[in-house]
């Protein structure tokens, strides 16, 4: 069984998550604008299983994280029940900000593909750059999916 934060596989970081009534339309169809909060929820616990939380990013760097861009393909509708895995890893880094690609899966169907563009700020709002401890890490990962035959695995 997969732990709540998920797992760091090859990589790429991996997150079960069912679709409720509260996710759906009147057809049962999840809402489009929810695999926005999942491919959210899944950064979270991306982070946390990193040892970097939210909380301790702000707490310890006084950045935060905020959305710039996104582009989302929708594929395939997911469905009333539906256990989802959200696939998590990061593409590229800049100074100050970092391109994430999310793919949301039904068994090894792909209903979404999500690039956000992340960039890093401090409180007051201006752009910060990005801490050598979390370059690390990120750099770490992106080294290991270079290097796997498949840098794009479905986990069913």
């Amino acid at each position: 069984m997969m732990p709540a934060e998920g797992q760091i596989l090859r990589g790429i970081h991996h997150l079960p998550i069912r679709t409720y009534y509260e996710d759906t339309d009147a057809g049962g169809i999840v809402y489009h604008a929810n695999y926005l909060r999942f491919a959210e929820r899944a950064r979270s616990e991306f982070m946390r299983l990193l040892g970097w939380p939210h909380d301790r990013l702000f707490r310890e760097t006084g950045l935060v994280w905020a959305v710039r861009r996104v582009e989302a393909d929708y594929r395939r509708p997911a469905r009333l029940d539906d256990v989802l895995m959200i696939e998590t890893w990061p593409v590229e880094l800049g100074g100050a900000s970092m391109a994430v690609r999310q793919i949301i899966r039904r068994g090894t169907e792909e209903l979404a593909r999500m690039t956000f563009q992340l960039a890093l700020l401090t409180a007051a709002g201006k752009p910060a750059r990005l801490p050598a401890t979390l370059k690390t890490i990120f750099l770490s990962l992106l080294e290991v999916q270079e290097s796997a035959d498949d840098p794009c695995p479905s986990i069913p």
